[in-house]
C-alpha cells in the first residue's frame, strides 16, 4: 500500500499532533529554517506555521500529513543507510552526484513545493536500501 492509499485511512484529528511533533524534531535535526519548513509542509501562511510550532497541534490536511509521512520516511531511510547521525542528518544538504539530483543537494529537489518530489527522494532512498522502488 502506498503512502497515498494509506493516507485516506488516516484520521487527521488523531494524526495531526504526533505528525507535527515528529516534523519539528526532524526539522531541528536537519537544521531547516522557517521558510524551508513551510515549503516542506506546503504552507504559505506564517501565522499557521507559528501556531503549529507553538502548540505542536493543528488540524492538518491529508496533503500535509502525506508530506510529513514522506519526510519521516526519508529521515528513517537515511538513518538506516548512513553510519552516524551527523552523516544521516547532513545528507540532504550535501551535493549529490546521483542523476536524480544532478549534483545538487536532495533538499533542493525537496524544496520544489511538490509532494511528488518528496516521493521521488523517498523512493530513491528506499531503492538504495534495497527496498522496492
Amino acid at each position: 500500500m502506498s503512502v497515498l492509499e494509506a493516507s485516506h485511512k488516516i484520521d487527521p484529528r488523531t494524526a495531526s499532533k504526533p505528525a507535527l511533533k515528529a516534523f519539528f524534531r526532524l526539522a531541528e535535526r536537519w537544521k531547516l529554517d522557517v521558510d524551508e519548513q513551510m515549503t516542506l509542509l506546503g504552507l504559505t501562511a506564517k501565522s499557521t506555521y507559528f501556531k503549529w510550532k507553538k502548540d505542536e497541534d493543528g488540524h492538518l490536511s491529508l496533503d500535509t500529513l502525506e508530506r510529513i509521512s514522506y519526510l519521516i520516511g526519508i529521515f528513517k531511510a537515511l538513518h538506516i543507510l548512513l553510519p552516524n547521525d551527523d552523516a544521516a542528518d547532513g545528507w540532504i544538504r550535501r551535493p549529490n552526484t546521483a542523476r536524480l539530483f544532478a549534483g545538487k543537494p536532495a533538499l533542493q529537489r525537496m524544496l520544489s513545493g511538490r509532494v511528488a518530489d518528496l516521493f521521488v527522494v523517498r523512493q530513491y532512498l528506499d531503492a538504495q536500501r534495497g527496498g522496492r522502488a
